[in-house]
């Protein structure tokens, strides 16, 4: 993996329930980790929904191998737009990890 090629910064964030005072249960996003990436891949698949067609934008991230804190439960925060993780794939022996997310 090419540090040249890892040109993008990402946030991996976790959801995390947060008690008020008054008892309110709230549900927050706490970034996770911030990592360099680089963007191997990126299109746009039409996803069939109840009220029609619309497009999914997926990307696939890869980062350095880290000891996997992120799950599919995660996200990942990308040029200002918000990315559910789908699928985590590790490259070589811990080499990286390839992150598949869809926009949410």
């Amino acid at each position: 993996m090419r540090a040249g090629a890892l040109d993008r910064t990402i946030t991996v964030e976790r959801s995390t329930e947060i008690v008020a005072p008054s008892g309110h249960v709230s549900t927050v996003w706490q970034p996770l980790m911030t990592v360099r990436a680089e963007v191997r891949e990126q299109s746009a698949d039409e996803v069939a929904t109840g009220f029609g067609e619309t497009e999914a934008e997926t990307l696939i991230f890869v980062v350095r191998w880290h000891p996997a804190p992120f799950t599919t439960g995660d996200r990942i925060t990308h040029a200002g737009r918000a990315y559910n993780i789908k699928q985590i794939a590790e490259i070589g022996r811990r080499r990286g990890w390839k992150l598949r997310a869809v926009a949410s």
